[in-house]
């Protein structure tokens, strides 16, 4: 004669079982060979209106809140099994990574919050899909929530790509939507491709542009021009035609280069220049490191902030947009990497076109 193990259920565990029947603000629920379930307490209150709904025989799942209180009841709670299983259902639909449509119930400066089975769920403005995306010149934060909240009240395609049912969290994609479509139009473009294309929008770290019907593709800020762009939009302006090169193409997002296609002005400098040499270079920006040095249009060097001890020091010494005298002490065009030594502390002369 075989024998059985029957593992109890412990705190946490879904349990299924049939209504016996509602004695004031207990239900009582058949778990067949483990016994006895009941809902009662605040529990019963949470679920009230369900209960009221169940007749006896019906079969329900709840969750165990405990194994065995002091009348011998397993107690048994089913709200927690709901959110349990809507939970269970969003790690499956994570997992497979399941397209479907949600709600756009509200917007914040971050992105948009949808609704999924009553649970508000966020969706950042970084995984929106590039015809979404708030395109705002110059990154105001009060014009990006503008645009965001045109979108509430649509439906988009989403996915699931983060769910924590401990802090209640929620984050979807609208870009894992738009993978399956994207891959064929994608297919027919490779790195190196010159594209005729047309600037579509205009933000602080680049620019869109249009490739074709569906197809849009990012410029980044580091590739619009040889030399230092601070802000696309003096460059473009949405509507703007251009022909750009294709650099990357990775995880179905296209990525180019307008600079790729103009003339490599370090090509040229690595006739001129050469380590020791004595030039003349306009400082055009100050960051953490020091000060960025234009030589000639499209070729800057940094004077390292070690040279002068501190920051305070440095501006003292070196005003922006003015020319001094450098010292050349490493120069690598390969790498488009240049280092130089601050040779001239006498009154600066206003910057020229010519150095």
């Amino acid at each position: 004669m075989k024998t059985f193990s029957l593992t109890s259920p412990k705190a946490g565990d879904l349990i299924e079982g049939k209504i016996i029947e509602q004695k004031g603000s207990s239900l009582f629920v058949d778990l067949g060979p483990y016994g006895t379930g009941i809902i009662y307490g605040k529990e019963f209150n949470n679920a009230r209106e369900t209960i009221h709904a169940l007749k006896p025989q019906d079969v329900i799942t709840a969750k165990v809140v405990d194994a065995e209180n002091e009348n011998g009841y397993i107690e048994l709670s089913l709200r927690e099994a709901g959110n349990e299983i809507i939970w269970r259902e969003a790690e499956e639909l994570q997992r497979k990574k399941t397209n479907f449509a949600l709600p756009v119930i509200d917007a914040n400066k971050g992105g948009l919050i949808l609704d999924w089975k009553g649970i508000q769920g966020f969706l950042p403005a970084s995984q929106l899909r590039l015809k979404h995306y708030p395109r705002v010149e110059g990154g105001d934060k009060e014009k990006i929530l503008d645009e965001l909240k045109k979108l509430v009240g649509t439906s988009l395609m989403v996915t699931i790509i983060t769910t924590d049912s401990n802090e209640g969290k929620l984050i979807f994609s609208e870009k894992g939507a738009e993978v399956g479509e994207l891959k064929e139009i994608i297919s027919k473009h490779k790195v190196g491709d010159i594209i005729e294309c047309e600037v579509t929008g205009v933000v602080d770290f680049g620019v869109f542009v249009k490739i074709e019907e569906g197809l849009e593709g990012l410029v980044h800020i580091s590739e619009l021009d040889w030399s230092l762009v601070e802000n696309p939009a003096d460059l473009y302006r949405t509507g703007d035609k251009a022909t750009a090169q294709i650099i990357e193409v990775k995880d179905d997002k296209i990525s180019l280069s307008l600079k790729a296609l103009k003339p490599n002005p370090w090509t040229s400098a690595q006739k001129k220049y050469k380590k020791g040499d004595i030039i003349k270079g306009v400082v055009i920006k100050f960051n953490k490191y020091g000060a960025l040095v234009s030589i000639e249009e499209g070729v800057a060097g940094l004077v390292h902030i070690s040279e002068f001890g501190s920051e305070k020091k440095m501006k003292e010494k070196m005003e922006l947009g003015k020319s001094y005298v450098f010292q050349i002490i490493l120069f690598e065009p390969e790498n488009h990497r240049l280092i130089l030594n601050f040779l001239d502390e006498k009154t600066p002369t206003t910057a020229t076109t010519e150095q």
